[in-house]
Formats: structure tokens, sequence, C-alpha cells
């Protein structure tokens, strides 16, 4: 590299010998001396000047070079494609701006104004192209209408793409992610990112017996995932320093893998959440409710009332799915099978209540 930098140094005094140093001989009154007013003797002066100032700083240059190595090497190429596309662009914009003032007949203006556009507007388009890399690539990104057929002797073969279902740590501890899973009910990609795993490894890791339980739990059911599962199940190593929340970093991971990415969880405020940030959702429990027995009120049904409810005189049973029914007035029937009629059922993504009362009331 101390090789190259004075080389450069060599071909730069030789440019700078015949520029400068004819003017600088008429200034001196020296051009009438036919051995200096020579443009070769010119390129080889200016060139000879530099080379030796070239031992002087060509250590500086070297380190300087190194350092702009380094910075380079760390930034990500998509951050530098997309800053040198803006940069590219803010230029264009600033060359065809000094046509416009080419016609001002100010001399100050057409000389300096475009001088100072160029830098304004090309450092404004690197700015506007490092931060808007994300959506410049969802931009100029070709997808497919999540289909795609390739010809392979004779025959087509569809590939689904873009069809993403990412997984929070609880739907993994929560377990019935893998029965769904086997029955072919979730279609596309199974993504669990690294921050979720290490999460997960945390709580496997707690000195709470029972997190510890769960956490183990969790792991044996992504081990069952990619046993028994026909499609893909990818681990991401896509990260957000940034952001310490692993459910905001997994609203940020399905926006930035496509509008086709959904959030696998049965997380109330998870899902909440991501309505808010317009991301789409399935949601565990929605699925468990949805195909429950339907009960509609006025229909009769026999149960064993368990506990006392939160209010007065309230009795609390439980169907065999785990839903819960409050018996209105079904403290007394404690311990006991009784008939109940329902008057009203109450359902959320949190779950399903049933409310009754005892039929021979």
């Amino acid at each position: 590299m101390k090789k190259f930098v004075q080389i450069a140094f060599l071909l730069i005094g030789g440019a700078l010998g015949l520029v400068f140093l004819p003017p600088l001989y008429e200034l001196l009154h020296l051009s009438s001396n036919p051995w200096l007013d020579n443009p070769y003797v010119s390129v080889a002066l200016g060139a000879l000047l530099l080379f030796t100032l070239s031992f002087a700083f060509s250590d500086y240059f070297v380190k300087l070079i190194s350092w702009m190595e380094e910075v380079l090497f760390k930034v990500p190429i998509g951050d530098l494609f997309f800053g040198t596309l803006g940069l590219i662009m803010g230029l264009i914009v600033a060359y065809f701006l000094g046509f416009a003032i080419d016609s001002v007949q100010f001399p100050v203006i057409t000389e300096v104004l475009p001088i100072i556009l160029s830098f304004v507007l090309g450092y404004l388009g690197f700015r506007l192209g490092f931060r808007k890399r994300d959506e410049l690539i969802q931009l100029f990104t070709l997808r497919s209408n999540n289909t795609k057929k390739k010809a392979a002797e004779g025959a087509e073969i569809q590939e689904i793409r873009g069809s993403y279902k990412l997984l929070d740590t609880s739907v993994i501890i929560d377990g019935r992610i893998a029965d769904i899973s086997g029955t072919g009910f979730i279609e596309g990609v199974l993504v669990v990112p690294q921050f979720v795993l290490t999460e997960l490894q945390h709580i496997a890791d707690s000195s709470d017996t029972l997190k510890r339980t769960r956490g183990r739990r969790g792991l044996d059911i992504l081990r069952k995932l990619q046993d028994e599962r026909k499609a893909k199940v990818e681990i991401t190593d896509e990260d957000f320093e940034d952001v310490q929340e692993v459910d905001l970093k997994l609203v940020r991971l399905a926006k930035k893998m496509g509008n086709d990415t959904q959030i696998v969880t049965n997380d109330f405020n998870l899902n909440k959440v991501c309505e808010l940030h317009h991301v789409k959702v399935l949601n565990i429990n929605d699925l468990a409710n949805a195909v429950k027995p339907v009960v509609i009120p006025g229909e009769d049904m026999q149960v064993v009332v368990i506990k006392d409810g939160k209010e007065h005189n309230q009795g609390v049973a439980y169907l065999d799915d785990g839903t819960m029914i409050v018996v209105e007035g079904g403290r007394s029937y404690i311990g006991q099978a009784i008939t109940v009629t329902v008057t009203s059922v109450l359902q959320t993504s949190a779950g399903r209540m049933i409310f009754a009362k005892p039929k021979d009331d």
C-alpha cells in the first residue's frame, strides 16, 4: 500500500506540475528560459517534488486508507449499496439543477451554488438511501403471488414463497402448535427467531422448577416440530439489538419479512400489539374457541360444581375442554353433579365463559 501511495503521489505531482508550473514561470519571469518552459520538464519537476514529499507523508496516508478500509468492511453491504445509490441520485438531481442555475447572470451564483448543491444533495441522498434501505428492498424486490411455477421434466412444481409463520415463546411452551401442525392446518414455513430460542433457553435454565419444566417442554416441542413436520422449520439469526422486548422484536421481524408473514401466539397482549401495528396474527386460543362445541342460551347440560365463584352465591364448574361455567346460585351445590341451564356465553381471545343457573331455579 505504501508503494501504491508513492506512485499516486508521483502521478498527481506530474499532473500538478503541468498545470501550475508554467504560470509560476511567468510570475517569476522565467518563461523565457527554454529549459524551464517545457511541458516535459514541468511534469518531471512536479512528479519529483511530490514523490519526494511522499516519503514524509506516505505513512499517514497508509494509516488513513487502512482506517477507511476497516470502517467500510464493518458496514453491511446493503447499507453501503443503498447509501451509494442515494448519493448517486442526489448528485444527478444537483447536476440537473445546475442547468437552471446557468441561466442566472451572476457569476458567483453560477460558480459556487452548483458546488454547494452537489455537497448538500449528495449528503441528503446518501442519508435517505441509508435510512430507507428496508423500504427500498421491499420496493425493488420482485415477489410472486405466493406461488411460482417451474417446469421440470414436463411437470409443474409449485413453490410457496412468502408464507411464513413466526412462533413466539408462549405458543411453543403451550405445545398445541405441534398437534395443529401435524394435522396440516398450518401451511408455509415455521420460523423460530434466535431471540425466542434464547428466551426459551433462559426459561429452561431457571432455578424455578415450574419454569424449568415449561422451558424444557418448549425445547421438546421444537424438536418434535422439526422431526414430524413435512414442511420446513427455520431458525433465523435476525435480531434487533436496539429493542429489548421479545414481542416488539417479533413485530419488527414480521414487518421486515413481508406482508404475508404471520405471528402465531396465544398471548392476548401480543395479539393486541400486532393489531396496533397491522401485523397478521394467528391466535391458538381463537382456534380452540372456534372448534369448541357451540353452546346456546337455554340449553341444558350436566356439570359438577367444583368451587365457589367471585361473586356472592356463585359456583364454578368446568367442561372437559377447560371452559369455565359460572353457575348463579350454585354455591350450595359444590361437590354435586347438577343440571344447569345456559343463560349467556362470553367469548374473547382470552377464552370462553359460560353463565348458567341450576335447572331447578
